[in-house]
Order: structure tokens, then C-alpha cells, then sequence
């Protein structure tokens, strides 16, 4: 009687098609269409009002933090942001809504990559039920329509696999650099500074740095990374100049998010020691508090 399912907690996924990531149409394809799906403007300039960067950063923090939480499949997170990011675009929000916005992006993205779709009740309380099920399905369908729903977006990770593949290294060093870029793509997808970029360039430009962090001899890391950034501009069709801009913007986003995880340990360990063991009474229980967006 040892005929049952050994598969069902575990998350399968499909094996790569070397033939997709061998035909060059693919990646064109790719190349021709990710402007679609980049966001036409500075939206805090010209189209919010109420929501500032800090803002939705702040947002973007909670929704990575709720992914990692749930461990959701590591394209979730960027599809999300892509969405948020279309419809802060498009539709002029008050900050009040922001997380709601946030809560039905993850919402929508995982129902479209995710084998198990995080659910309204997890959302809802993942937000220290600040919203209801109710707002989240209401809410679920002004997206779709601001998004004409067109939600099968392009984001960086489409590009990872057929950019590594053109790079000689080992499968294992490959594995490496892969985690790295995912992270990066992560963090770039926090920060609003990265919103316009396409999805190429930013994905280029992550395993660049991915690359050049990784490199074990520093003294020679000038030379090869001029050579790496010609490579990846030429995979890519980026010019090399663009390319070098993004790839130290995100090295100096990286560095900042460090100086900040930092300072923000030291805070919390200064903080437990002036407590002494005791608990403040208005503590958030969601992944990162995000109620001063909402005052």
C-alpha cells in the first residue's frame, strides 16, 4: 500500500528547454514587446499626489517581506510590482489605499505564477486586518480593468535564463550567480528609481553586478568587467553606457540597503536592551509595519 502521492507538498518545477533559451526569436521577442509594460512617466510627478517614493517603498518592503513569508515563487514578487507600478501610473490613489493596492497585486500575481495563490484571508491578515476580503475582490477588479487585463507582464527574470546562457561559466557557478541576480532583481523592483528602466537593461545590469561581486580575484575585476558589460550589452541590445549606469546604481542600492539593515539591527538591539524584556502595546503583527502610510 505505498501507492500515494510523495509530490503533493512539494513544489515541482518544469525543467529548462534548451531550446528555447538556443533560439534567438525568443529573446527578440522579449526585446520587442517589454516596453509595453514599463510605466510611461514619473507617476509621482505628474500623476499622484498624495503617495510619495518613501511611500511605496515602504509598501514594496511588506509585499517582498509576505512573499519570502508565504515562499512564493521568486517571480511573484517583481510581476507585482510591475502591476502596482502600471496602476499608480494610470489612476491617481490616496495613500489610505496603498497597501490594499499592494495586497491585490500579490493577489493577482500569484494567482498567475504561483502554484498555491495566496489567499484574501492571509492578505487580509497579513495587513493586521486593516482590509477585509470584501475590498480585496472589489478591489481585484479595478485592477484588472485599469490594467485592461493584460497581466501576463514582462519583468527582469524573463530575461535571466537566456542571458546566463550565453555566459561561460560552469552550470554550478551559474546556479550562484542566478541566486544573486534573483536577489537583485528584488531590490531593484523596491525602489522607485528603477521603475522606467526595461526589464533588460535592469536584469543585464543585475547580473553584472551578481557577477563582478562573485569574483574572487579583485585585481583583475576592472578589465573583466569591462568585458563582461560588452557581453551583456551585446546579448541585450544595450548600449554599454546605459549599462554601466544601471549596473552601479544597483551596486549603490546595494550597498545603502546594507548601511540600512545595519543600522537597523543595531536599533532593534539597542532598543531590546533599553526594554528589558518589556513589549511596547502597539506593536504591528504584520511583516513590516506600514500603518503610517495609512495615517
Amino acid at each position: 500500500m505505498e501507492l500515494f502521492c510523495l509530490e503533493k507538498d512539494a513544489i515541482l518545477r518544469a525543467q529548462r528547454d534548451p531550446n528555447i533559451f538556443c533560439d534567438e526569436r525568443v529573446l527578440q521577442s522579449l526585446l520587442t514587446v517589454e516596453d509595453r509594460y514599463v510605466p510611461q512617466g514619473p507617476y509621482f510627478q505628474c500623476v499622484q499626489k498624495d503617495i510619495q517614493p518613501f511611500m511605496r517603498r515602504m509598501v514594496a518592503t511588506w509585499m517582498l517581506e509576505v512573499c519570502e513569508e508565504e515562499k512564493c515563487e521568486e517571480d511573484v514578487f517583481p510581476l507585482a510590482m510591475n502591476y502596482l507600478d502600471r496602476f499608480l501610473a494610470a489612476v491617481p490613489t490616496r495613500k489610505c489605499y496603498l497597501q490594499l493596492l499592494g495586497a491585490v497585486c500579490l493577489f493577482l500575481a500569484s494567482k498567475l505564477k504561483a502554484c498555491q495563490p495566496l489567499s484574501a484571508r492571509k492578505l487580509c491578515m497579513y495587513t493586521d486586518n486593516s482590509i477585509t476580503s470584501q475590498q480585496l475582490l472589489e478591489w481585484e477588479l479595478v485592477v484588472l480593468s485599469k490594467l485592461k487585463w493584460n497581466l501576463a507582464a514582462i519583468t527582469p527574470l524573463d530575461f535571466i535564463e537566456h542571458i546566463l546562457h550565453k555566459l561561460p561559466f560552469p552550470e554550478d557557478r551559474l546556479a550562484l550567480i542566478r541566486k544573486h541576480t534573483q536577489t537583485f532583481i528584488a531590490l531593484c523592483a523596491t525602489d522607485h528609481s528603477f521603475t522606467m528602466y526595461p526589464p533588460s537593461m535592469i536584469a543585464t545590469g543585475c547580473v553584472g553586478a551578481a557577477v563582478c561581486g562573485l569574483q574572487p580575484d579583485q585585481s583583475n575585476q576592472n578589465v573583466w568587467g569591462d568585458n563582461l558589460t560588452e557581453l551583456l550589452a551585446k546579448i541585450t541590445h544595450t548600449e554599454v553606457d546605459c549599462l554601466k549606469s544601471c549596473q552601479e546604481q544597483i551596486e549603490q542600492l546595494l550597498t545603502n540597503s546594507l548601511k540600512e539593515s545595519q543600522q537597523q539591527h543595531q536599533q532593534q538591539q539597542e532598543g531590546r536592551a533599553s526594554n528589558k524584556g518589556t513589549q511596547s502595546q502597539n506593536l504591528s503583527c504584520t511583516p513590516t509595519d506600514v500603518r503610517d502610510v495609512n495615517l
